[in-house]
């Protein structure tokens, strides 16, 4: 599967560099994006002796972007990304739902920050989740990406991320998490 996806990332990114580019892209009113890519995630329980001792990689999607244009170069956004990862021998999911602020520094390259809600729960697709606990915590993110294609009111970009958060546990404990990913966007203006 992850050669499927890295063989399916490349041939989109060849063939970017055919279409034209001379189109001026407006971006205004509604924004409603998703990416696809994957990246690597590093779980740590408080009472870990080293904490982040291990690195998983897996796939993140979907990362969702929704929100409005307050001008040409300014947009406020709800984003919610993050990663599977496996924790003994079932799949979780650490991911996070934020309020955010992206900037166009050059017509092409944007940034991204954000500070919301963690959530460290079951991959839906598991069974028996019903006994398996739900944490929520706090997380930040900070994300830039650089758009390929523009057309009219269309970007297909390159973007990566960095996703910090933690997620409480109880009795006193906490789960920590660092996700890194890059992909494709897929935006709408």
């Amino acid at each position: 599967m992850k050669n499927l996806l890295i063989l399916f990332i490349t041939l989109c990114t060849f063939s970017l560099f055919g279409q034209e580019t001379n189109s001026t892209i407006e971006r205004k009113g509604f924004v409603i994006g998703f990416g696809i890519g994957g990246g690597v995630i590093s779980i740590s329980d408080s009472d870990q002796e080293v904490p982040f001792d291990e690195a998983q990689g897996g796939g993140s999607f979907p990362n969702l972007k929704l929100g409005w244009m307050v001008n040409d170069r300014l947009a406020i956004l709800g984003i919610y990304s993050g990663m599977s990862y496996d924790y003994q021998d079932k799949d979780r999911s650490f991911d996070a739902f934020m309020p955010s602020v992206q900037y166009w520094l050059k017509d092409r390259w944007w940034v991204n920050a954000g500070v919301g809600l963690a959530m460290d729960f079951p991959a839906i697709y598991e069974d028996n989740i019903k006994d398996e606990n739900w944490n929520f915590g706090k997380a930040v993110a900070f994300s830039t990406g650089y758009e390929l294609v523009q057309k009219k009111k269309f970007a297909l970009d390159l973007q990566t991320q960095l996703l910090m958060g933690t997620s409480y546990v109880g009795k006193n404990k906490h789960r920590d998490a660092v996700v890194f990913s890059v992909g494709l966007g897929f935006n709408w203006y």
